[in-house]
């Protein structure tokens, strides 16, 4: 992990966090994320995001004091909710691979970008997790449970436990193997070649 030591201020006299509309909030964290994307983890800088959102290094540092505290802040902004309820298991899946695609490419440069420092940085692991991870985890579990419910597959079936590392796992493969990411069309695919045959589903 890089050190902030070259680019921290002298200490503020002051603890208090300054008063920083949600809108503003939200620039900084955007301006961190597309850093991140484009440069990585090591070209984000409290200096960089200070100069780029015009404002001062001495705010970014009351508001969140270090550069992994901003940075797990940011992906926590970009932590999104997904209700997808078709009435059927098979086409929810379906839509959850769209949706996952729409999203692949910024998400994994996002992983990428991420992947040497949070393994260093507990909050940064953590805050990793929530935005990218938990969501699609949570939102593919309850596709699952409502296709139970309705007696669309068994609970007991064995290859419901894999679903997620499926989809996680396709996602993330896609651009080590052929170069390309995992687009819309190409999840589908996938899900309708290899998940829903797994689960007896057409």
């Amino acid at each position: 992990m890089t050190s902030q030591a070259a680019d921290r201020p002298e200490p503020v006299g002051s603890s208090r966090r300054s008063k920083i509309t949600p809108e503003r909030e939200q620039e900084f964290y955007d301006a961190v994320l597309e850093k991140l994307r484009e440069c990585g983890y090591d070209s984000v800088t409290m200096e960089g995001i200070a100069a780029s959102t015009r404002c001062s290094k001495s705010t970014l540092y009351r508001q969140w004091k270090t550069k992994p505290q901003f940075v797990a802040a940011a992906l926590r902004s970009h932590r999104r909710t997904r209700c997808i309820d078709t009435g059927s298991l098979a086409d929810d899946l379906r839509e959850a691979a769209r949706a996952a695609g729409e999203l692949s490419g910024r998400d994994t440069k996002l992983l990428q970008a991420l992947a040497h420092a949070a393994p260093q940085d507990p909050e940064l692991k953590r805050a990793l997790r929530e935005a990218l991870v938990e969501p699609e985890i949570a939102a593919l579990k309850e596709i699952i449970r409502r296709g139970v419910e309705r007696g669309e597959v068994p609970a007991d079936h064995p290859a419901l436990e894999y679903i997620p590392a499926q989809m996680f796992g396709v996602l993330r493969i896609r651009p080590v193997l052929e170069g390309e990411d995992a687009d819309p069309d190409y999840l589908v695919r996938f899900v309708e070649a290899a998940v829903l045959p797994a689960l007896g589903l057409t």
